[in-house]
Order: structure tokens, then sequence, then C-alpha cells
């Protein structure tokens, strides 16, 4: 039953990214537990938590548009992981998103279409996001598959 389903979704509404994955997942009949992460940021732990369930470094988390990763330099090359996960706390702007939590894995949701990858139950109707393109077709199938 999927109502049952926990699902959290790390989620900032102003992101299109972001409302089309949580849009995805009640799409799947799951209404997921939302932490608007810039109201409500993570603790370090929780971070290097999911940064570790991602499989991903810190660095492939840091978000460069509308954040200060240029003004801080955070390209250069001398920052540790742990610097990076610093950097991310003080300025919670800099974690990219969305990032989403199921019982199938945690995944950055960037394309949104990710989050199918995690998230294998039935839509229920067909799907587009906010720019048109279509991503559950009327029988609630996958339309496309993201890019490796």
């Amino acid at each position: 039953m999927p109502e049952s389903v926990a699902v959290t979704i790390y989620h900032n509404p102003a992101c299109g990214t972001s409302r089309t994955v949580l849009a995805l997942i009640r799409n799947a009949g799951v209404e997921p537990t939302v932490i608007e992460y810039l109201k409500t940021p993570p603790d370090r732990a929780t971070l290097e938590r999911l940064i570790g369930r991602m499989g991903i470094r810190p660095r492939d988390l840091l978000r460069q548009k509308g954040t200060p990763y240029e003004e801080i330099g955070l390209a250069a090359e001398h920052w540790t992981d742990a610097q990076f996960i610093d950097q991310m706390l003080a300025h919670p702007i800099l974690i990219n998103r969305p990032i989403v939590i199921t019982p199938w894995g945690v995944k950055l949701c960037r394309p949104s279409e990710l989050v199918l990858d995690i998230l294998p139950l039935p839509q229920h109707g067909p799907f587009a996001k906010e720019d048109g393109e279509l991503l559950i077709d009327a029988n609630g199938h996958r339309v496309s598959t993201p890019p490796q």
C-alpha cells in the first residue's frame, strides 16, 4: 500500500525541479515528509549520512547557481570534504536539491525523473514537468530514461 511507504524529500519550493519531484512522489500515491531544508537545514551528522548513502563526495552535492559558491571560491582544489560540509552547514543554499530518501535508496534527483529510480511504485496517470516535458504517459509508464 503506497500510502504507508516512508519517503522524505529535502525540498525548496522555489525550485522547479524540486516541485516536480514532489509532484512525482505524490503522483505515485505517496505523501512524503517534506523538509524545507533552507528553513530546517540538516545537521552535520544528517548531511554526512545523506552524502554517504548517495555514494557521492560532498563536492558533488554543491549547488553553484544562485549561491555564494563563486564568492567563497569553492571551485578551488584545496577544499577538503569536511570543509565543503562546513560551508553547506554555514550556507544551506549550497546544498543541491532535491534529495529524496525512499526504502529503495537515497538520491539527488536532478534531473527530476531520477526519483523514479528510487520510487518504483506505479504512477497514477500522466505527468509532465512544469515546462511541459512528458515524463509519465497516460498508462502510468515512464516516457524516457534519464541520461547516465
